[in-house]
């Protein structure tokens, strides 16, 4: 190239026609930083419960009776599978949301998922309300996980169709 004095292709009299093929992403919403932030810390909340649970952590279980503790012990291995992939998921997912990650949708999808078949097996085929001694609030706290699975899924699919997420 040199030998023709130019320095680049864009020196090129041709320069003016090429496209330039290089993938333009959206900008990062400031808003997806709060989100994933966050998500972030309230899903590491989860993993942490279900990791000291699983691991029968005496600290943390200390507060527990043993017929609750017995509830947890009981627990059918596909259960447990559920109930990690709900919590877990949810931090991978997280963290590929804030990495900008299409397949942060993906994990929060496993994530929900996970989530209802841990709801199916606390609430409908065992009666895990009662064995940990809750009531409303246990519902209520249920529900709010629920609908947050739900925003998360939703956002991240919403950031992925915008481009946002690669």
């Amino acid at each position: 190239m040199s030998a023709l004095g130019l320095t680049t292709i864009r020196d090129s009299p041709f320069a003016e026609g090429m496209a330039d093929i290089t993938p333009v992403s959206p900008k990062t919403p400031w808003h997806l930083w709060v989100v994933g932030g966050l998500s972030l810390l309230w899903n590491a909340v989860g993993a942490m419960d279900f990791t000291l649970s699983e691991t029968r952590n005496a600290a943390y279980l200390k507060g527990l009776t043993p017929e609750q503790l017995e509830y947890f012990s009981s627990f059918p291995a596909w259960a447990v599978a559920a109930w990690g992939i709900a919590t877990w998921g949810s931090v991978v997912g997280s963290a590929l949301l804030l990495c900008r990650r299409g397949l942060a949708y993906h994990l929060f999808l496993a994530s929900f998922l996970g989530m209802v078949l841990t709801m199916v097996y606390n609430y409908i085929l065992t009666n895990g309300l009662k064995a940990m001694g809750g009531g409303v609030g246990s519902l209520i706290f249920s529900a709010v996980i629920v609908v947050i699975g739900v925003l998360l899924l939703v956002y991240s699919r919403a950031m992925r169709r915008r481009g946002v997420l690669r």
